[in-house]
């Protein structure tokens, strides 16, 4: 199966880019936007001079438990930049989210809590709201990372999106918003340590 369909079957639709789209960032962004696969995991990542933004990390059924996860996540530490990756919250129906947030917890990320993320989704045209998590070697600030979002967001999330869609996501601003005040619960405080 190709590292695409793997993607296609573990994500929901509203999160997936089209293949067209990576392919897209893999050739015309190869100084930034990478791959790292092999027949039990996908990652797909960009990496900036000064943080990292895992877009997509997928573990194989078969592969799951066995610590492939914890080696890849180390593997993006060991280059001593700010991780930056976005989770969907907390869905106490699909076991799945509490699971990967529990493999977050367990690597040391953070929920940078004032930042508020909704991006429209051009596949269903619903508004997708995500919660952003974060592990920094140096405490990074959420004002940091918040800025460093922002620049992602532009560069990889809206690379090229209306030659791919057909139309445009919305603009940074109506997307990204820091306000420390934000009323959202830690979604990682709530989870017990495993």
């Amino acid at each position: 199966m190709s590292w695409y369909k793997k993607l296609k079957q573990y994500f929901p639709v509203e999160e997936m880019k089209s293949e067209e789209h990576m392919e897209t960032l893999l050739k015309e962004k190869s100084d930034v936007y990478y791959k790292d696969e092999d027949e039990n995991h996908v990652l797909m990542y960009a990496e900036f001079e000064s943080f990292i933004f895992i877009d997509y990390v997928y573990v194989s059924s078969n592969a799951r438990g066995q610590g492939l996860g914890h080696q890849l996540i180390e593997k993006m530490k060991a280059k001593g930049k700010p991780i930056i990756l976005e989770v969907e919250p907390v869905d106490y129906e699909d076991t799945d989210t509490a699971k990967r947030l529990h493999f977050y917890q367990r690597e040391d990320f953070k929920h940078a809590q004032s930042i508020g993320y909704t991006r429209r989704s051009l596949a269903t045209n619903e508004p997708t709201p995500m919660e952003i998590l974060y592990w920094s070697p140096e405490d990074a600030t959420e004002e940091e990372i918040y800025e460093q979002m922002k620049r992602m967001y532009e560069e990889i999330h809206t690379y090229k999106d209306s030659q791919f869609y057909g139309k445009s996501y919305q603009p940074v601003d109506e997307v990204l918003t820091l306000n420390e005040d934000r009323d959202s619960q830690n979604i990682l405080k709530d989870l017990k340590r495993s």
